[in-house]
C-alpha cells in the first residue's frame, strides 16, 4: 500500500518518454570575431551530443552581423550548419540584414528560412513558448 502511495506521489516528476523536446530560440547578432559563429554552433552540437536531440530544439535566428554566419560560403560554418541542420536545427535569416549587408537568398544554403524581421522573430517563439539562449 505505501509503495502504491509513494509511486503515485511520484508519477507527476517521472518525464513522460513521448515528451516533446524543449524548445530554444538562439539570438546570432554578433561579429564573427575570434570564431564567435563557430563556436556558438559548436556549443549546440555540444548540448544537442550531451543532453540528446530528442530533449530539446533549437531554431537559431541570425540577424545584424550575426547573418553572416549562415552564408553559404562562410568556411568557419558551412559544414557545421550542414551538420545541425542534420540534427533538426532550424536556421533563420533576418531579410532587412539581409537588404543591409546586399544579400539575396541565393548566398545561402538551402537549410536556411528567411524571417521578414530577426528581432520580432525571437520575440514571437519566446511568445510561442521557446526559451531564450544567447550563447
Amino acid at each position: 500500500m505505501k509503495r502504491a502511495c509513494l509511486l503515485l506521489l511520484l508519477l507527476p516528476l517521472i518525464p513522460p518518454a513521448f515528451a516533446e523536446p524543449v524548445p530554444f530560440v538562439v539570438q546570432l547578432t554578433r561579429p564573427a570575431d575570434d570564431f564567435g559563429h563557430r563556436r556558438v554552433m559548436l556549443q549546440i552540437d555540444k548540448v544537442l551530443t550531451e543532453l540528446g536531440e530528442d530533449k530539446v530544439h533549437f531554431v537559431v535566428v541570425a540577424y545584424e552581423e550575426g547573418i553572416h554566419a549562415l552564408l553559404a560560403d562562410n568556411p568557419q560554418t558551412n559544414q557545421l550548419l550542414t551538420k545541425l541542420a542534420n540534427r533538426g536545427v532550424e536556421f533563420r535569416a533576418c531579410r532587412i540584414s539581409m537588404r543591409g549587408w546586399n544579400l539575396d537568398e541565393s548566398a545561402f544554403p538551402i537549410e536556411v528560412e528567411f524571417v521578414p524581421a530577426g528581432a520580432p522573430e525571437v520575440i514571437r517563439l519566446q511568445l510561442a513558448g521557446y526559451r531564450y539562449w544567447r550563447p
